[in-house]
């Protein structure tokens, strides 16, 4: 069995930009991921609870339940709340505004795991030519006295950097994939969530006398 002391000093520069881009889209992961898991909320529990503590009149209470909520539900809520006695065009428009700024919060970094997923098979392949590169440059020096010792250490070179390129880019993708599959599913529960915020807003709200 191969030990990772050997891979890594026959793997070549290359090698190690590869191994800097799978710690990036690690960190880049699971920052996310937990970024994610703190915005997705019971939408329907919350929105409920809102609307009972709007029904008593109480808007600062309203107003702190949303601001102790995490996620971009809790954050329309509120300012659906803020507008709610400009009528229901006016939360609407509100809305529409906040959701634009909130998109942007939930897919922020997803790019640069996107990016490490496509460059890591061609850093690989990139370290495979050069090292091929050098096998063939040791053999046309050495001609027919070339040992085979001395052209293994491109060989291994090639054959490392495209697996570790292959095995950074395989999970960095389908972690790219995951993370997108949960963006869409918060960004469709604030889309369910609009009209019922519309709704609690404006039937709790107080018209304006000109």
């Amino acid at each position: 069995m191969l030990s990772l002391p050997i891979l890594l000093s026959n793997g070549g520069p290359v090698l190690w930009l590869i191994l800097l881009s799978s710690a990036v889209a690690v960190v880049v992961f699971f920052e996310r991921f937990l970024h994610c898991h703190r915005e997705q909320i019971n939408s329907i529990e919350f929105l409920n609870g809102v609307r009972t503590v709007l029904k008593r009149n109480n808007i600062v209470e309203a107003l702190s339940i949303c601001d102790a909520t995490p996620g971009p539900v809790a954050r329309l809520v509120k300012t659906a709340i803020v507008n709610r006695n400009h009528g229901r065009d006016r939360v609407r428009e509100a809305l529409e505004e906040a959701g634009l700024a909130e998109v942007p919060r939930l897919e922020e970094k997803l790019n640069l795991l996107a990016t490490i997923a496509q460059l890591a098979p061609l850093l690989g392949l990139l370290g495979t030519v050069l090292g091929f590169i050098r096998t063939f440059y040791l053999m046309q020096e050495s001609g027919l006295n070339a040992h085979v010792g001395q052209l293994s250490t491109g060989i291994w070179q090639a054959l490392i950097c495209a697996a570790a390129g292959l095995a950074v880019a395989i999970p960095a993708h389908a972690g790219y994939n995951y993370l997108v599959s949960r963006v869409n599913a918060i960004v469709l529960d604030m889309e369910r969530a609009a009209t019922e915020i519309i709704n609690i807003a404006t039937e709790t709200a107080v018209p304006q006398t000109s």
